[in-house]
């Protein structure tokens, strides 16, 4: 017997609307009436989460409310396992999906409670609720005609008093001002606004980049230093073929060999830098060679007074001398007599002036 067709989808598939697609899929889109989970977008389609994550949050969200959505509970309705369902939560933590919230009951015992937003975006950016509109102005009828108000009053109030007869002097009752707007109710006000479920995960401006460092320059340029870097860079290209450089790059490059140059660079040392080490493929060597020159640069070379060790400071001593009257030594800076033999001296000739 030959392979059995499947009418049934055959005859969905007439039933699409438009051409089919040659390729990709084809959607069979079938309303359900009961046992259905709606389910955004921009949790199906997200880009940075898995999709065991994606899996994991719509079965969570078609559970109903008070199911037990840990671990071990999802482990046990599922068939992946715990770490592959402990790192799909911290997926869905990560993007403000799931939340774990402590909370205290009046008892005082501590609890976790598990908090699944199936929009988490709309809590930090909420969409403000559309202006009512205003219904259209009633077209003019007879005073005998019932007013439209009157006729969606809920049939719970009670009746309104009977009109009285219309007389010749009696006026048509007043119609109610369908142009004004009808009054906005205040939003309700929260003790304190929840804590987002949702942090936007938006990357810091990038800081403006430092403009590159100028090419160095010789303090003193001469035709000697120019004629000398001029040379070298020419000659690159014997060493390393890469540097095959322009006329225009060799002349905006030779300020930085003559600073080199005149920093006592030796020439070798200048060529040895600027050809080794080259990335592959190189595509810019006048780029290359201007970044080394400019990061690379040498400091210059230290004179013959900065290379002494600095002299250290004289301290003056006090030479020795020995007294005169009592042979006694003492520090002072000529030979004489000391301290006590001065006072003596000076206390007898004080002596001799008054005896006198």
């Amino acid at each position: 017997m030959d392979t059995q067709q499947n009418t049934a989808l055959t005859r969905a598939l007439a039933e699409v609307p438009g051409p089919l697609p040659t390729s990709g899929v084809i959607h069979i889109v079938i309303p359900h009436a009961d046992r259905f989970t709606i389910v955004g977008n921009h949790l199906a389609q997200h880009p940075d989460l898995s999709c065991t994550a994606v899996g994991i949050a719509v079965r969570i969200q078609s559970l109903p409310q008070g199911i037990e959505v840990g671990i071990k509970a999802l482990a046990a309705r599922c068939r992946e396992g715990e770490k592959r369902i402990a790192a799909a939560l911290r997926e869905l933590e990560a993007f403000g999906y799931l939340r774990r919230v402590r909370d205290r009951l009046p008892s005082g015992r501590f609890i976790t409670r598990t908090v699944f937003c199936n929009h988490p975006t709309a809590l930090v950016h909420p969409r403000r609720p559309a202006a009512p509109q205003r219904p259209a102005a009633p077209a003019p009828h007879p005073a005998s005609a019932p007013a439209p108000a009157l006729a969606q009053v809920p049939t719970s109030a009670p009746a309104p008093a009977p009109a009285p007869a219309p007389g010749p002097a009696s006026a048509p009752p007043p119609e109610p001002d369908m142009s004004a707007p009808p009054p906005v109710p205040p939003p309700p006000v929260l003790s304190a606004p929840p804590a987002p479920l949702f942090v936007p995960l938006v990357p810091p401006p990038t800081a403006p980049k430092p403009p590159p460092a100028p090419l160095p320059r010789p303090n003193e340029p001469t035709p000697e230093l120019d004629r000398a870097a001029t040379a070298l860079l020419s000659d690159l290209r014997r060493h390393a073929p890469q540097f095959t450089l322009s006329e225009t790059d060799i002349r905006q490059l030779v300020p930085g060999v003559a600073a080199w140059l005149e920093r006592a660079a030796h020439p070798d040392a200048i060529r040895r830098i600027l050809t080794t080490d080259l990335p592959h493929p190189l595509r810019h060597p006048a780029k290359l060679l201007k970044h080394r020159l400019t990061a690379l640069l040498p400091p210059p070379l230290p004179g013959a007074h900065e290379l002494t060790a600095p002299a250290r400071p004289r301290i003056a001593v006090t030479p020795f001398q020995t007294c005169d009257g009592c042979d006694r030594v003492f520090r002072s800076p000529a030979p004489g007599h000391c301290r006590d033999c001065r006072e003596h001296r000076a206390h007898r000739s004080e002596a001799t002036r008054t005896a006198a």
